[in-house]
């Protein structure tokens, strides 16, 4: 598949997942593996905020990012949280030159073995709603295309979760978003689970929560709250196929 082929089947996907009632959490953690997949880039992950303007974890490629996106939010600092709040992307910043702007955050990023980071801002109309975080583990800068690429698929997930609800009033896509917020709770919960339950790791869990979800016509919030409540073991949950 060439690289133009694999970006339009990621547009396609995100639009496919857009369906009635759909899973906010699952389609950012789509854009967030895409984005490794599209992109020179080792890690992802998604900050939305709420209706109050406060940012939280929604979704990401990996534990080690849904951990550095968590602390960026408790040190309230960090690169996501400069997008976010200045609505510009924050673009080629060297995390080794970055003590002085973000002191507890770019250390501890450096530690798990990213040299870069790059975040994009969603946003639609002046409305800001999150921002996209890259990072990347190995020197250099990311190439122009890879950086407007970056921006377009923000964009686009943007312009999806917005429109989407178009009809819809304030309050109502308001408590959509609120309610994904509360629900990674949930899923956290749900992963640690079956991470037990299958002496898996953080990650694999995950992975399995989602294939089920997928194979059963389910949502993940549904899944994870299957598991929370003992409706559903961990062992019981569908093995992810193999990809080549």
């Amino acid at each position: 598949m060439t690289r133009e082929t694999f970006l339009i089947s990621t547009i396609v996907e995100l639009a496919d997942n857009l369906v009635d009632e759909f899973d906010l959490i699952d389609v950012l953690t789509v854009l967030s593996h895409r984005c490794v997949e599209a992109l020179d880039v080792d890690a992802v992950g998604v900050l939305l905020a709420t209706p109050s303007g406060e940012l939280q974890f929604v979704a990401s490629s990996s534990e080690s990012m849904r951990l550095l996106e968590l602390l960026q939010l408790q040190a309230n600092e960090g690169p996501c949280v400069d997008s976010y709040k200045s609505g510009a992307p924050v673009v080629d910043r060297q995390l080794r030159n970055s003590y002085d702007r973000w002191p507890v955050f770019a250390s501890r990023a450096v530690e798990y073995g990213f040299n870069s980071v790059h975040s994009f801002p969603m946003r639609l109309r002046g409305r800001t709603i999150g921002a996209l975080n890259l990072f990347r583990s190995s020197g250099g800068l990311l190439n122009e295309f890879d950086v407007t690429l970056a921006q377009g698929l923000a964009d686009v997930a943007t312009i999806a979760i917005l429109q989407h609800r178009s009809s819809l009033d304030a309050k109502v896509l308001n408590d959509q978003l609120s309610f994904a917020l509360k629900s990674r709770i949930v899923i956290e919960q749900a992963k640690g689970m079956v991470s037990q339950a299958t002496s898996s790791d953080m990650d694999q869990a995950f992975i399995r929560m989602r294939t089920h979800a997928r194979n059963h016509n389910l949502k993940l919030t549904e899944v994870s709250r299957m598991i929370v409540d003992s409706e559903l073991s961990g062992v019981d949950l569908d093995e992810p196929a193999s990809r080549h």
